[in-house]
């Protein structure tokens, strides 16, 4: 760390990535807005199609839509750690049993990002859980999902591929479960590959 970086990092108060006011030094939220993350109900169910069991830690509003936003546009890294930790101690344990496989982002949008927000959230969750991570899928072509209609998401599912060895057991990890299409066509990617069981496990779900 440089000197003029030391010095913002001891004269800058550290900024809450859900609500922009101050926050304990070096801590990803305000105690305000981790109260309210605390407050949120995990969610579960039967998941979409390919998926065996879905868990999310959050809905899809308040603290953690805005910690999802941080973490994919604004690239406040850290916050995947903080959604990790959450997964990590809400789950129940049988669901987090197997390999972790991230959900691939478009090549293209992950080049112009610097980053993978899906990848940064599952390799988090994989070292706080000590399990092995197994990034096996790529996704094909341009397409974007985020600001698609429901039927337009339903419709034109992402093209995802396994580029690598499958589990055969796997934790298909994502920020957020909207319409679960592109969950569907993950597992159906790994499925295809070899994989007995895929389960969803996700930050936020949209309700």
């Amino acid at each position: 760390m440089s000197l003029l970086e030391a010095l913002a990092t001891t004269l800058l108060p550290s900024l809450c990535a859900a609500c922009g006011r101050p926050a304990a030094a070096e801590a990803p939220i305000c105690a305000t807005c981790g109260g309210r993350l605390e407050n949120a109900s995990p969610l579960r169910g039967a998941g979409p199609a390919g998926i065996d069991r879905a868990w999310s830690a959050a809905p899809y509003e308040g603290v953690p839509r805005d910690l999802v936003a941080a973490l994919k546009f604004r690239a406040l890294l850290p916050v995947a750690g903080l959604m990790a930790e959450r997964i990590n101690h809400l789950a129940p344990p049988h669901l987090l049993s197997g390999e972790v496989v991230p959900v691939p982002t478009a090549r293209a949008r992950g080049f112009r990002r610097g980053f993978d927000p899906a990848g940064e959230l599952a390799a988090a969750l994989a070292a706080g859980a000590g399990l092995p991570l197994r990034p096996c899928l790529a996704r094909r072509g341009a397409g974007r999902q985020v600001g698609r209609r429901r039927a337009e998401r339903l419709g034109r599912p992402p093209r995802i591929e396994a580029a690598g060895v499958v589990p055969r057991s796997c934790i298909l990890v994502d920020d957020v479960l909207t319409t679960g299409s592109t969950l569907s066509a993950a597992a159906r990617a790994l499925r295809e590959a070899g994989a007995l069981r895929v389960v969803a496990v996700t930050f936020a779900r949209r309700l």
